[in-house]
């Protein structure tokens, strides 16, 4: 594990990780929660999370880095943080009703745009997969999927197979949190 990856999982160690009883956007009940933006909005792990994203985004050739807005917007913006030379972007959920009605918003992209697809915390996937169909339907190409932390409760499976392109996560619940009681 390399130092950026020692410090994001001691920063969501810390600060990101809530014991105790919530409901997942899924609707699941869960016994614990991820909330990755109090460590990745932290000058230590947005530092982490940037050299990491900026690396990826580098890897796979990628000159758009973006997802769906909320949960990716930290990490896209992480990677031109981190040196990467891409344009960060956002996905709506849908189109906006005024101005120019777009869905993703940004720099324009383009069919020769390489675009990274980054996500904070993925359980079953259904925020990144709603990007992935945008970009998509956009006429885009998707280089690979970069997740903060995986929650492996299969999103990561599904993730590879709607984008076609490799996905990686930075750090899993295994990494922060390996006594948990419904580890199996």
């Amino acid at each position: 594990m390399n130092a950026e990856r020692k410090l994001l999982v001691a920063q969501l160690r810390e600060h990101a990780l809530i014991i105790g009883e919530v409901v997942l956007s899924s609707g699941a009940t869960a016994q614990y929660y991820v909330d990755a933006k109090r460590a990745t909005l932290r000058p230590a792990g947005f530092a982490a999370m940037a050299q990491l994203v900026a690396q990826y985004a580098d890897r796979w050739g990628a000159t758009a880095v973006g997802g769906l807005t909320m949960g990716a917007d930290p990490v896209a913006c992480a990677a031109l943080a981190g040196g990467a030379d891409v344009k960060a972007f956002f996905v709506r959920k849908e189109s906006k009703a005024h101005g120019l009605q777009r869905r993703i918003e940004g720099p324009l992209l383009t069919a020769d745009d390489r675009c990274l697809i980054v996500e904070d915390v993925v359980t079953t996937g259904s925020a990144t997969l709603l990007a992935i169909e945008a970009v998509q339907e956009a006429g885009l190409q998707i280089c690979g999927v970069v997740a903060i932390l995986d929650r492996l409760a299969g999103g990561g499976e599904a993730i590879m197979a709607a984008a076609g392109a490799p996905y990686e996560a930075l750090a899993t619940i295994d990494d922060i949190y390996p006594e948990r009681p419904d580890r199996e």
